[in-house]
């Protein structure tokens, strides 16, 4: 691509604006034992009395050293939609700039387009699920700030082609944004080993699903470090709380039993697309990277109706481009899989 130019995509309220400087901003504590009287807090201790670390340091640190990058490539978010809300605030203004999202793909890019008014250009993927690149760049105009792309791509669980990736990065002259939800479940590697080859790119992350805390709302951006600047210039100042940090960091450090959990996932999505494939009703069974099977039946609407009779909820997703007449099974549990493909024999 021609060289990129982050200034040129920043807001100008933005670049003049000065951040909020927090009492924990101020006074980084090395570990000595310090009187705090500094931040207006409840003095008497109860563990979650104080304010949290502004800036993670503890939690990147295990971060960086498990990817293999320096801290100044991260920025965490209470959960991956509140980084994605960064996004348009940074590098979008309302009623002039516009986004670019390939559906079916994850539904909170239409959310927040729509909550910071920034005009949405829908794409809609190939037959195959992957991007038609050379329309994508023709949707693309001097307003065009962020291209969204999911891979693997939910609800369809299908990767992006690396070599499609690559040519929008190559082309597109605004940021792209590779949402990896679900990557520790594909059998690709992350894109954030590319962050030094595309200062345009940033790779969202979450610890939601492969790693189970979904309840903790944690999620991660990684990026050049002049992006993650202006990503923390406009952060809330507490964004991520204690408790937060603290069960973060107790699970990334258990790396054996995520690995664990993970081939446990693994094993139980073959064998539920191999039952599915056994399903009378059951037209199309979607190739998929991620802990969710998409599949293709003869009446989406009726079946889930019939299942959530039997006390198993799934997703239907018969409303979304290309994706008539199907249903998404997250994969669950040996004795849940059980029970739904029990549930689904007997319709």
């Amino acid at each position: 691509m021609t060289k990129f130019n982050l200034n040129n995509l920043v807001r100008a309220n933005v670049k003049a604006m000065k951040p909020y400087s927090s009492a924990r901003d101020e006074y980084v504590s090395d570990g000595s034992e310090m009187v705090f009287l500094d931040a207006n807090e409840n003095p008497f201790e109860n563990g979650v009395n104080r304010y949290p670390d502004p800036q993670q340091r503890s939690l990147k640190s295990i971060i960086a050293a498990q990817k293999g990058i320096d801290e100044s490539h991260i920025l965490l978010g209470n959960g991956s939609d509140e980084v994605l809300d960064l996004l348009f605030r940074a590098f979008c203004q309302p009623k002039q700039d516009n986004i670019i999202t390939l559906p079916p793909t994850y539904g909170m890019y239409t959310v927040l387009s729509n909550l910071n008014e920034i005009e949405e250009r829908k794409v809609v993927l190939q037959a195959d699920f992957q991007p038609d690149v050379d329309a994508i760049l023709k949707a693309v105009d001097a307003h065009s700030k962020l291209l969204f792309i999911c891979s693997p791509n939910n609800p369809t669980g299908n990767l992006i082609a690396i070599k499609k990736v690559k040519q929008l990065l190559e082309t597109f002259q605004g940021i792209v944004v590779i949402d990896e939800a679900y990557i520790d479940f594909a059998d690709q590697s992350t894109w954030v080993n590319e962050l030094s080859n595309y200062p345009n790119l940033i790779v969202t992350q979450t610890l939601s699903k492969a790693y189970g805390l979904a309840g903790i709302r944690l999620g991660v951006c990684f990026a050049a470090a002049e992006v993650i600047a202006v990503l923390n210039k406009i952060k809330p100042p507490y964004n991520v709380n204690e408790l937060t940090q603290k069960a973060a960091m107790e699970r990334l450090m258990d790396e054996k039993g995520v690995e664990n959990e993970i081939k446990a996932i693994l094993e139980e999505r073959s064998g539920l697309i191999a039952a599915l494939q056994n399903v009378d009703f059951v037209k199309t069974i979607y190739p998929t990277e991620a802990n969710f099977v998409l599949a293709k039946v003869d009446d989406a609407t009726k079946r889930y109706n019939e299942l959530l009779a039997k006390g198993i909820v799934i997703r239907n997703r018969t409303t979304q481009a290309l994706c008539e007449n199907t249903l998404r099974f997250t994969v669950g549990t040996p004795e849940e899989n059980k029970l739904l493909i029990a549930a689904l024999k007997s319709l």
